[in-house]
């Protein structure tokens, strides 16, 4: 798998993963601590992505 391959599906896998998370948890500090989460991985890969790591 080439690497704009494998970050495609790594933020597509946190996208599901955040949809998932807004269809299952209640509102509030737990749903938004998992979207912080998440949105602070998708950042960290993007960045690794820019990088060339």
């Amino acid at each position: 798998m080439s690497r704009p391959q494998r970050f495609g599906a790594a933020m597509t896998a946190y996208a599901i993963l955040a949809v998932l998370a807004a269809l299952t948890l209640d509102g509030g500090l737990m749903r938004n601590a998992v979207w912080i989460l998440l949105a602070g991985l998708a950042l960290k890969t993007w960045i690794a992505q820019k990088a060339g790591w």
